[in-house]
């Protein structure tokens, strides 16, 4: 009998494997169908906020040997840009190395890494049962978009408008100086693609859209590809992958009973950038706490924690997301991000990490956006 499983190794896993660890858990087996080091399709893009919650789980050193990225530049759909220094520095480590150091992180905290496929479920009084023999006092689902948890507790995969399909890359880094590069698409909206330096020479670059009920191709990510970061030849770009994006907007219950969904599982990635490592782990932590704390209730104390640390935000995201569905409301943000540094904080705390939207910037870009109406009805 072990105190916590953890289904999935990947950052959400890690961190709720580190979580159950600190807040007392003495067996806890961490399971991924994969070797580690082991790639994974992503962007890449490590925020400040992410290595907030690893400082507080004890983690040190997962970007250790990749330069800062001191800035962001945002391409609006209309062509508009902002270009400004971030409130702190962000990082790009291929997943391949970020999730191998958590992972041993993790098992230098006590937790078990076993490789291992879950293939069935059976939740009893006293226990969660594994494959008929791995057998918790809770489990943590942290197995991604097409988590096996999640299937269990009969929720379906997020429906179109509320997932995203994104293919990614590499490719030789754009020159000048290092910073994360986003350019939103009129065409398509909404959708945009991206190009992260990593520091030795090569970017993470990629292009996704939100699905609206039609298949959506590779030969078509890839010219979209191409028609948004024209410095880029496709032919030129290895380890290319497509991956789904289960976008908040659209979230299960969070667990049941001695159950519970953390990181993509429970479709935690941002509506507004794609982020979802800071989520993954934030929410992996608060799983693993829960899961240890009160194993029988976990779904409820978990509930509890994630509604009190990132309910407000979450339900600011979306809000930002519906307003983002209008391509003129996403020129007006940047126009006024170019305007008004606060402005430009608010943006990038929403769409990195756990920010709201306030007041000031509700204004600045509904201003933008009567300024824009107002020219373009001048004869």
């Amino acid at each position: 009998m072990w105190d916590v499983i953890v289904v999935g190794a990947g950052p959400a896993g890690a961190a709720a494997a580190l979580g159950a660890r600190r807040a007392g858990a003495q067996r806890v087996l961490l399971l991924d169908r994969y070797e580690f080091p082991r790639d994974k399709a992503c962007g890449d893009g490590i925020a400040a906020h992410a290595l907030d919650v690893l400082a507080e789980l004890g983690v040190t050193g997962a970007v250790d040997g990749y330069a800062p990225l001191p800035a962001l530049r945002l391409v609006g759909p209309g062509g508009g840009t902002v270009a400004r220094a971030l409130p702190r520095p962000a990082y790009t480590v291929p997943r391949q190395v970020f999730d191998a150091r958590l992972v041993a992180a993790a098992t230098a905290a006590g937790a078990e890494l076993r490789r291992h496929t879950v293939r069935t479920v059976e939740v009893r009084e006293d226990r969660v049962v594994l494959d008929g023999d791995l057998a918790a006092r809770a489990v943590v689902g942290a197995d991604g978009a097409g988590s096996v948890l999640r299937r269990v507790l009969g929720h379906p995969v997020n429906p179109d408008r509320h997932l995203a399909l994104a293919i990614r890359g590499y490719a030789p880094a754009r020159p000048g100086p290092p910073e994360q590069l986003i350019v939103t698409s009129s065409p398509r909206w909404p959708a945009y693609a991206w190009s992260f330096p990593i520091g030795d020479g090569r970017a993470n670059v990629g292009y996704g859209e939100v699905l609206r009920g039609e298949p959506l191709t590779r030969a078509h990510l890839l010219e979209r590809l191409a028609a948004l970061l024209p410095g880029t030849d496709p032919a030129a770009v290895t380890d290319l992958r497509a991956h789904h994006l289960p976008l908040s907007t659209h979230r299960p219950a969070p667990g049941r009973g001695r159950l519970v969904l953390a990181g993509d599982a429970l479709s935690l990635i941002n509506p507004f950038t794609g982020e979802g490592i800071f989520y993954a782990l934030r929410s992996g932590a608060l799983a693993g706490a829960a899961a240890a704390d009160a194993p029988a209730v976990a779904a409820r104390r978990y509930a509890d924690a994630l509604r009190h640390r990132l309910g407000t935000h979450l339900r600011h995201s979306s809000v930002a997301a519906w307003l983002a569905r209008r391509r003129w409301v996403v020129d007006a943000a940047v126009r006024a991000a170019r305007r008004d540094e606060r402005v430009y904080r608010t943006v990038v705390e929403l769409g990195l990490g756990d920010g709201r939207l306030d007041a000031r910037t509700l204004a600045r870009i509904g201003a933008g956006l009567a300024t824009a109406s107002a020219r373009r009805a001048a004869p």
